[in-house]
């Protein structure tokens, strides 16, 4: 079959008869698949988790920047299912790895994921099939580490079986683009894969950028967030500077972006938060290594978005001894949005975990308020914040706390009921002023 594998695979594919695996039921797996639906492929959804099976399964809504009936109606279609049973990995005719690439506790690559998967497709894999990467990693990882573990099993990349790089470029909560009209970066290292994936990916989203290798594919997902890294540790900075100047940056930063050209407007905050941004800039860095290159721009920028958590902490407590003349410990603290963006469920990397931890170690009592999140879910690096509960935001509430310290700006937040009952409030997103709220019981951070 093998002399055929690549031709009828590429028939299947036009006809839109092949069937897709998706691996990782997650932000980024789950919106994929249900463009898959949309296209009229038949797809299969792999999660090690048997409770996000179930939910995908009965049709819940389990992704809140989902329409309510994404996943149901993709149900209804009998094109979707989900499934913890990996040994099925052979049955899809491309599969696409949609799994974590986190950082370990030293801020090292953390590839045990990618290659959990790798060798589960590999005990399975079969002519013909095609094998994408998804995930955000280091350029090389799709050569250098995939593609061993998949040839091991007796396959030749590019003869038998396919193997291509295509980022995820997911945001959750963007209106503006989905998974379905957001341009598809497509890498592989022989003319059969890339072919085989130009001509999968063509068929569920409108645009598809082919490139040269692998390599380029990883390479330009990280550039794309150190770009926005980079700037947002700028502003970052900024901020600091212009805090002791007395100088609103937002303020400086919206007159700077009436120029029309050569500004683009990026905003401060508390830290960064997401899956991409805080972590991919640390894989290019811990790869450059390799080649005896310094990335010191990008490491800079690292350390000083990983210190606004300590910036944000310290405002907090001058606040607290200025305005209300006590200290940090044994104050009462609600911090308002636990997600690390807007009008989304996302816990990942969120600052707002790492602000309650450090305020908690000092001494405070902190409390949360977020209308995405009703519960900590586990994660692992805050482990001791697992199943604390969101708080009710009333006027009798936010009076029962020393300060109110804004992490993440939702839109589904009553602002003007926190400015009215808070006794103190350090805004770190500027969201109050953005509503056109003043009081002198605001501190921007």
């Amino acid at each position: 079959m093998s002399a055929n594998a690549f031709d009828e695979t590429l028939s299947r594919l036009k006809e839109r008869t092949a069937t897709i695996g998706i691996i990782g039921m997650g932000y980024v797996g789950l919106p994929l698949a249900l463009a898959c639906v949309t296209a009229g492929f038949r797809v299969t959804g792999f999660d090690i988790n048997p409770e996000r099976v179930s939910a995908v399964n009965a049709g819940e809504h389990v992704i809140n920047y989902l329409a309510d009936d994404d996943v149901s109606a993709a149900i209804s279609t009998g094109h979707l299912e989900a499934t913890a049973d990996f040994d099925r990995l052979g049955e899809p005719d491309v599969l696409v790895i949609c799994v974590p690439t986190p950082l370990t506790r030293n801020r090292d690559p953390d590839l045990s994921y990618v290659v959990a998967t790798a060798e589960q497709i590999a005990r399975t894999i079969r002519p013909g099939q095609l094998i994408v990467l998804e995930s955000t990693t280091w350029p090389g990882t799709t050569d250098e580490i995939v593609k061993p573990i998949l040839e091991n099993a007796g396959v030749t990349i590019g003869k038998d079986a396919f193997l291509a790089f295509s980022p995820e470029r997911e945001d959750p909560g963007n209106k503006s683009f989905t998974t379905r009209t957001m341009p598809k970066v497509v890498g592989a290292d022989d003319d059969k894969s890339r072919a085989l994936a130009e001509c999968f990916f063509s068929q569920v989203v409108e645009k598809v950028v082919p490139v040269s290798s692998a390599a380029v594919a990883e390479a330009a997902k990280l550039t794309e967030n150190i770009f926005r890294a980079v700037n947002i540790a700028l502003v970052n900075e900024l901020k600091q500077v212009y805090a002791e100047m007395g100088i609103d940056v937002w303020q400086v930063i919206d007159a700077a972006a009436t120029k029309p050209f050569g500004f683009q407007a990026f905003y401060p905050g508390p830290g960064l938060g997401g899956h991409c941004i805080p972590i991919d800039p640390f894989y290019l860095t811990w790869k450059a290594r390799e080649f005896g290159v310094e990335s010191r721009f990008i490491e800079l920028a690292g350390h000083i978005n990983t210190g606004m958590p300590g910036y944000v902490v310290t405002r907090l407590m001058h606040a607290l001894n200025e305005q209300a003349g006590r200290a940090v410990r044994g104050a009462k603290i609600l911090v308002l949005g636990l997600a690390y963006k807007p009008n989304v469920d996302d816990l990942r990397e969120s600052p707002s975990l790492e602000l309650i931890e450090r305020l908690e170690e000092l001494g405070a009592d902190c409390d949360f308020y977020d209308p995405h999140i009703p519960i900590v879910p586990q994660t692992r690096a805050y482990a001791g914040l697992a199943g604390r509960g969101s708080v009710s935001l009333t006027a009798e509430a936010l009076a029962g706390y020393d300060a109110v310290l804004i992490a993440t700006d939702h839109e589904a937040v009553d602002y003007g009921l926190v400015a009215k009952h808070a006794a103190l409030i350090v805004d770190t997103r500027n969201a109050l002023a953005r509503r056109g709220i003043a009081g002198g019981q605001i501190v921007k951070a």
